[in-house]
């Protein structure tokens, strides 16, 4: 993003006037375009993919933090993994002690409501958001309702609620849902804190959806010894999970 280039910018929010409001403030600004606006965080990346395929750059995202389904930190999170990201721009009504996190973490944001010479400055200084300012702003949205895999070039949305389980092979994170497999960059460990009351830990490296475990038994598993060994049968997909000793503790507990 140069200093004399047409910044092309999108707009999320999922209010009307506020994205109104917007449009009419940038229409008194040199040299940016609004590509289009979304009323929603998954609308927005959905446009951003779609630009994407178009050769269209989205230079800059006007994101409001709190929208329905998914909020504005947790499109940033997405946003990230494109291969060259947006600079972001948060706008937002939360209260001055709430704004604190940003300021502290150097996130450059919007209070509404917005002025013009604001959002002028803001536009001047935008860059993209480093992985770590916005990791530092997750305990605002403390649960992401979405993982993102970035393959060619595009964000792939796999909802949370579809994911049969989370395995860790070597840098990676097998994601597998009943559709297929995806390999995300992760931490496994990250991953059960943020959604302990999703995935249960079964194996060192697996964590699996309490919701899709059907039932416990005993089977020989594949380069496993002679002995049979207790493994969780699962919805949707014929593949079973191993349970390590350390955590057959939740077999006797779902017996009871």
């Amino acid at each position: 993003m140069t200093n004399n280039a047409r910044l092309n910018i999108l707009i999320v929010d999922d209010e009307t006037p506020a994205r109104t409001r917007l449009r009419e403030l940038l229409a008194d600004i040199g040299n940016v375009n609004v590509v289009t606006d979304a009323k929603n965080g998954k609308e927005a990346l959905n446009l951003v993919n779609q630009m994407q395929s178009d050769q269209v750059q989205v230079d800059i995202v006007l994101l409001d933090i709190r929208m329905p389904e998914m909020d504005g930190i947790e499109v940033a999170g997405h946003l990230q993994k494109l291969p060259e990201p947006p600079a972001i721009i948060f706008t937002t009504a939360f209260d001055s002690y709430a704004m604190q996190a940003f300021d502290i973490h150097a996130v450059d944001y919007l209070l509404k409501p917005i002025r013009f010479e604001r959002l002028q400055t803001s536009l001047q200084k935008a860059r993209a958001l480093l992985p770590g300012q916005i990791e530092a702003l997750t305990p605002l949205n403390p649960q992401r309702t979405h993982l993102s895999i970035s393959e060619r070039s595009r964000i792939l949305l796999i909802p949370v609620a579809d994911i049969i389980y989370l395995r860790a092979e070597l840098k990676y994170i097998t994601v597998r849902t009943a559709e297929r497999e995806y390999l995300l960059e992760e931490s496994l460990t990250r991953l059960e804190q943020e959604f302990s009351r999703v995935f249960i830990r079964l194996h060192r490296n697996c964590l699996v959806a309490s919701a899709c475990i059907l039932s416990y038994e005993k089977r020989h598993v594949k380069n496993e010894g002679s002995e049979k060994q207790w493994v969780a049968i699962l919805k949707n997909v014929p593949e079973t999970i191993t349970v390590s000793r350390r955590q057959q503790h939740l077999i006797r507990q779902n017996n009871h």
